[in-house]
């Protein structure tokens, strides 16, 4: 009987504990409405026409490079024994123009870039050089059964979560590329056609992953501005990650605007 009174008088002596508990920090909160789509949660505003600012790398950019000049790209053998074998006349003869236009190599080819919403959850880019469309879907799984094409498959995100210590991760924390409040776009790109990351021929394989990080800024007199740090892994033709830093800036209108086909020269 004593043991009884003494836990009653422990549970009586909570009671107010309990009251000011609740009355402290009020009821539980209600239930949290509709998730919010990519468009509202945008965190920065990347629509409207943008054009590319070339800074460096000037021989690989604004010219088809000569054969075998792979600088900078970590090719292994066998990626700089197909590019040796680039031939632009036969890409022409196959219809293969674009191969230096896919997703890993797109956004380093000086010219502008119209970025748009095509709905809530998909972020369109569309590029003048070569006529291309990128299309990154937010709250999309990670695989498709689409056929492999230019601009692969592409999965968006507005937050940076750290998943773990890959090549893209490991590369944006280093950098300072991860931790500025959701400010910027991440977006993995798979389920690509074999293509170059540049037009004299270095190669990509189908198993190639593209990483890229957006990183939007405003400068004090009103200039918006965004780069895109690209990484790529490619276990067929690449010895390490390729890493690039492609810098646009926001125009007023779409002055210059030219839309051109791909090339192969």
């Amino acid at each position: 009987m004593n043991a009884r009174r003494m836990l009653l008088a422990v549970v009586c002596s909570a009671l107010p504990l309990v009251g000011f508990a609740q009355g402290r920090f009020g009821p539980p909160p209600p239930p949290a409405g509709p998730p919010k789509t990519a468009r509202e949660a945008a965190p920065v505003d990347l629509t409207g026409t943008w054009v590319s600012i070339v800074s460096e790398d000037w021989r690989w950019r604004m010219l088809t490079p000569t054969r075998g000049d792979f600088q900078s790209i970590p090719l292994n053998a066998e990626g700089k024994k197909v590019g040796l074998a680039w031939d632009a006349t036969r890409d022409e003869t196959l219809g293969l123009q674009c191969k230096s236009f896919g997703a890993p190599a797109l956004l380093r080819i000086p010219g502008r870039v119209r970025i748009s919403w095509q709905d809530d959850q998909t972020l369109k880019i569309e590029t003048d050089a070569g006529m291309q469309t990128r299309l990154l879907r937010f709250n999309a799984p990670p695989t498709t059964t689409e056929d492999k094409s230019w601009q692969g498959y592409s999965v968006a995100n507005w937050e940076r979560q750290l998943r773990g210590h890959g090549a893209g991760e490991s590369f944006a924390l280093f950098s300072g590329a991860i931790g500025r409040g959701g400010r910027s776009l991440e977006v993995t790109t798979t389920n690509l056609r074999e293509g170059y990351y540049r037009r004299n021929g270095p190669p990509y394989s189908a198993d190639a992953k593209v990483e890229e990080y957006f990183d939007y800024h405003k400068e004090p007199n009103g200039d918006e501005w965004f780069t895109v740090t690209t990484v790529v892994t490619d276990p067929k033709y690449l010895t390490g990650v390729f890493v690039t830093s492609t810098d646009f800036k926001k125009q007023k209108s779409a002055a210059g605007w030219d839309p051109t086909p791909c090339t192969s020269r």
